[in-house]
């Protein structure tokens, strides 16, 4: 059985170690509740331009957007997204695993043929522990999300798509549901797809004369043709400020595990320090006791 002072030391230890995981859940907590306000305020905007375009999309209009052309996928671009540090349960692990099951789907393409555009350091390490090269750095987009660097990432992807040099995007991310529930999602960011403006909206009213009711000025297609790229930059960014959620959700919800998993600890330790202090006293009476009687 360990010595008292040896007890003693591991609760002192333990104490020490719910005082750093209780800190950083609600460090961790604060930047949640930030994000959510993120999110609250722009889900609207994203909301609204994605239904336009999916109103306009689904008319009867021809659209010429290099963006909506599907062909055969000789060329991928994978956007993943990560956290910068650790200490959020499965989250990165589960991305990781994700990851590598979607690069198996494209091994016959070729790795010269993949192009990987991590964001987040642990996605980045993974990346090129798999000896493969990544495209560019995002670390910074992973902690601060914003609208000018995502931007500036889905501008060089729709770059490469209408020079026809990739013929595919696909984002793998964290879908923020809620504080207990973050949901690993794939999404196909080029070629836009109806189907995927779907999610942003859930309208089920008809859409069918949406042409007829309104002028549009200076055209359809030019309205199109602006709207396109304004909406999958909006799309890059409401994915990150998502998978920011997502993560200050996990590792609140870790740190809280852990935390509740020091004071089980401390309860446990409390105990086995009484036991064997009463049992020290107990002997140290049987002994006194018997020496009187001698």
């Amino acid at each position: 059985m360990a010595s008292l002072k040896e007890v003693k030391t591991r609760i002192n230890s333990v104490k020490n170690t719910r005082k750093i995981t209780s800190a950083m859940k609600m460090v961790a907590s604060a930047k949640l509740h930030k994000m959510q306000g993120t999110i609250a305020q722009m889900l609207p905007y994203q909301t609204k331009l994605s239904k336009i375009l999916r109103n306009l999309l689904s008319t009867d209009i021809t659209i010429d957007s290099p963006y909506v052309i599907k062909r055969a996928v000789k060329r991928v671009a994978v956007v993943v997204f990560s956290s910068n540090s650790s200490l959020c349960g499965a989250y990165n692990t589960n991305i990781i695993r994700e990851f590598s099951e979607t690069l198996a789907q494209y091994d016959h393409l070729g790795q010269e043929n993949v192009l990987i555009y991590p964001i987040g350091r642990k996605i980045e390490e993974a990346v090129k522990r798999l000896g493969l090269e990544v495209q560019e750095t995002h670390q910074t987009l992973s902690d601060k999300p914003t609208y000018a660097e995502a931007a500036s990432l889905a501008e060089k992807l729709l770059m490469l798509y209408a020079q026809r040099e990739i013929d595919h995007v696909e984002v793998i991310y964290y879908h923020f549901k809620s504080r207990g529930a973050q949901v690993l999602t794939h999404h196909t960011l080029l070629p836009l797809d109806i189907e995927s403006l779907s999610q942003w909206d859930d309208s089920v009213e008809s859409e069918s004369s949406f042409a007829q009711d309104y002028i549009i000025e200076p055209s359809v297609q030019e309205l199109i043709t602006e709207l396109i790229p304004m909406v999958l930059k909006q799309q890059l960014f409401t994915f990150t400020v998502d998978t920011s959620a997502s993560e200050h959700a996990a590792r609140t919800l870790a740190m809280q595990i852990a935390t509740d998993n020091a004071n089980d600890l401390i309860q446990e330790l409390t105990k086995q320090y009484n036991k064997s202090r009463q049992q020290a006293i107990t002997n140290e009476l049987l002994d006194i006791v018997g020496g009187s009687m001698r």
